[in-house]
């Protein structure tokens, strides 16, 4: 996927985030503040109730000219003859051989053989006592329905997000430190006891037809991760954190492709700006230039009961701080970073990061929600490899939408859960079909995927 959508990012001329593109932009700190305003947008117009196509039931509202289906629900039965895991999360599509593959995270909490895990082959289980992993879906890109289904990789925690890479694997990334030690919490909850330590990232292939062989990328740091974006160019992985406070990563591997071989990790600062603070105070469209520091032990054994005993190592040398660092997605020589809590009104930032061009090197704050009308709490992110605009998943405390932001720096609806019972539970995942057609997403809870199409 990670190679055709550069080529139509780069025919993109106007894409978010570009030198020109950006320009647009300059107009959203006073829609930010007028929520009326931004009501105006029309976008692909109001959002209508509408049955999925294959099955008639009542999940998402839609503009008009939009349809979907729906499939991979948990609890349904696989082609490898296994449940699908519950808490659908992070994803991304693959061309493969007339088909889509999606590799679809599972963020379960939960033990093994508990209600929602993730049952793959035993022997290729990366830890017996864990309960996440990922599911691989082959999909027919005409009839938009499941072809086959199974379990990819097993005995993982709290799947979260991830992200695509250049060589066609999805980074699967868990969002937690757990692992041995077993421990009380402030809350007085027992914590750990696992046979493996976890927080690290697992390289999935999508070409895989069963449970992979599991291998922790340790080098890549063990911390609460939340989700990848890798520069084709370069091969570096940009690398967030779902922590407050938390740090902006990059890896630099060995070997371009192959994460294994070991690298370096590293924390983003801002130039001659100690520890400075992205959280709050924040001008919009201005240009933060960025340097690294190096974390010099990336897989701490205090880990196992401190989940910032790597982010501490960036903070005393003045890395930067973020507020829950969550999606990440590569586009146009940029990585788009979504901070869920930070600004001023806690409500949530887009940040882009250049890592090509002639801004290379500047972190930029795109937008900043000062009301949760027009943006409540951003995760997941993706960019559209056709009209210019990241699709936003948004995790919010109430009604729970799929916003779009456009290159004038316009938010719009796009789309809205009205799963019966479970109308405020999160969108994740969103990702596009290699062609463009297709928009992929996910609803956690109760767990199901959308296939998306209409008149983009």
């Amino acid at each position: 996927m990670s190679k055709i959508s550069r080529r139509n990012f780069l025919r993109t001329t106007a894409l978010v985030g570009g030198a020109v593109g950006l320009q647009g932009l300059t107009a959203r700190s006073a829609l930010a503040h007028d929520s009326l305003a931004l009501q105006r947008i029309a976008g692909f117009g109001n959002l209508i109730p509408t049955p999925a196509n294959n099955t008639g039931e009542m999940f998402l509202a839609l503009p008009k000219g939009f349809q979907y289906n729906v499939f991979g629900k948990t609890g349904s039965i696989m082609s490898d003859g296994n449940p699908t895991p519950s808490a659908h999360d992070g994803m991304a599509a693959f061309a493969a051989a007339g088909t889509i593959r999606l590799v679809r995270n599972h963020e379960v909490r939960t033990r093994a053989g508990t209600p929602g895990a993730a049952i793959g082959n035993p022997a290729q289980s990366y830890d017996p006592l864990a309960g996440g992993g990922t599911t691989t879906l082959v999909i027919d890109p005409v009839s938009r329905e499941i072809v086959s289904d199974f379990v990819s990789l097993s005995g993982t925690l709290v799947n979260c997000a991830g992200g695509p890479t250049p060589w066609g694997s999805w980074i699967s990334c868990e969002e937690t430190v757990l692992g041995q030690v077993t421990f009380t919490d402030s809350s007085g909850r027992e914590n750990g006891g696992f046979s493996e330590p976890h927080g690290y990232c697992f390289d999935v292939s999508a070409a895989a037809d069963g449970t992979v062989t599991p291998v922790a990328l340790k080098e890549m740091g063990r911390f609460v991760h939340e989700a990848i974006a890798i520069d084709p160019d370069t091969g570096i992985v940009y690398e967030t954190e779902d922590r407050n406070p938390s740090g902006l990563y990059r890896y630099i591997p060995h070997e371009r492709d192959n994460l294994a071989a070991g690298g370096r990790l590293q924390m983003l600062a801002i130039q001659d700006k100690y520890n400075y603070d992205t959280r709050k105070n924040q001008t919009m469209n201005s240009i933060l230039p960025v340097m690294w520091v190096d974390i010099d032990d990336p897989d701490p054994a205090a880990a196992d009961t401190n989940s910032l005993a790597v982010a501490e190592q960036g903070f005393a040398q003045g890395a930067a701080i973020f507020a829950r660092l969550e999606g990440a997605w590569y586009g146009n020589g940029s990585i788009y970073v979504v901070s869920t809590s930070g600004g001023d009104a806690k409500l949530g930032q887009i940040w882009e990061l250049r890592v090509r061009g002639p801004l290379a090197g500047n972190l930029r704050l795109l937008f900043e929600s000062t009301n949760p009308e027009v943006l409540d709490g951003p995760d997941n992110v993706c960019v559209s490899p056709r009209g210019g605009f990241l699709v936003l998943c948004e995790d919010g405390d109430d009604d729970q939408f799929l916003r779009i932001l456009t290159r004038k720096g316009q938010i719009y609806n796009f789309a809205k859960n009205i799963i019966p019972g479970f109308e405020r539970r999160e969108f994740a995942g969103a990702c596009f079909s290699p062609n463009g057609d297709t928009l992929f997403v996910n609803v956690q809870t109760p767990g199901g995927t959308f296939a998306i199409w209409g008149a983009w």
